[in-house]
Order: C-alpha cells, then structure tokens, then sequence
C-alpha cells in the first residue's frame, strides 16, 4: 500500500466505518434526525449540525490547497451557517460531508510519495500530515458529536414520555 493509498484509507474510515478509534462519523450520525442535530444541549458550545459541517469544510480547504488554490478559509467557511434546518437539509449535509472527503481520499490515492512529503501551501506540515490531520480531526469531532448525541438523545426521549 503506498502512502496515499493508507492516507485515503485512513480519511474513509473515519467517515464510513472501521475505524480504530471507534464508530465513524455515519455510524454516528446514521439515526441523529434535523431536530436532535440542532439542538445545542451546551450553550456555549457548537451543536452537531455545526460540527459536521465545519468538518466538510475543513476536508474541502485540504483538497483546494493540494490543488494550488487558496489556502486560508473563506470568509464563513470555517464554521459555516446551517441555515434554516430541516430533515432534507441535515440529509444534504451528511451527503456533502461524506462526497468531501471521497473527493480529497480519491486525489490522494492517486498522489506520489514526492508530492505528498512536500510542504503543504502556508504550512510548516507536509501534505500527508495535513491529510493525517483531517481525518484526525473528523475523529476528534466525531467524539464531540458522540457526547451530544448522548445528551440529546436522552432528552428526546424524555420529552417524548
């Protein structure tokens, strides 16, 4: 296996499953409904809905600084809005969370060792670490939403009494 192939590897499993941390990020969210994934249990803190997108996104800054392009986040990009929530929307962003990252494994795999032990744009990592990081990011958040979803599942079921 080269070491795109592994990086690629390692980005697929933490969004679709056998992963060695634990549960993906769908095995995760796969039963969380719009209205469990927008509650914010902690008010201080991001909700679910919020920490899926901002893991897309950050998926989709490492690819476009692979491909030269800008490599600081967009204005908004970074934690991004959820707009106003519904079940097709949550659907949608469970969908672009998984395509982000199928995108970045697939460019990846493909990538020769040279390219990625190279210096990632504005960076003092390589490429392979700023691949490594994302999925160790998706997984680090993939922890947080496993708490709240503790928490907002409990009280759904509750409320629900």
């Amino acid at each position: 296996m080269t070491l795109g192939e592994l990086l690629a590897d390692d980005l697929r499993r933490a969004v679709r499953g056998e992963a060695w941390h634990g549960p993906s990020l769908h095995e995760i969210v796969a039963h969380v409904h719009s209205e469990e994934a927008i509650q914010r249990p902690i008010p201080s803190a991001h909700n679910i809905w919020e920490l899926m997108l901002h893991i897309k996104s950050w998926s989709n800054i490492a690819l476009r600084r692979i491909k030269g392009g800008q490599p600081a986040p967009y204005e908004g990009e970074d934690w991004p809005d959820t707009g106003h929530p519904s079940e097709e929307l949550w659907d949608e962003a469970r969908k672009a969370l998984t395509e982000s990252f199928e995108r970045l494994s697939k460019v990846v795999a493909g990538m020769s060792d040279a390219e990625l032990l190279a210096k990632a744009p504005q960076s003092d990592r390589t490429v392979a670490g700023m691949v490594s990081g994302v999925a160790q990011h998706a997984a680090y958040h993939g922890g947080q939403i496993s708490l709240l979803k503790k928490v907002v599942t409990k009280y759904h079921r509750r409320t629900a009494l």
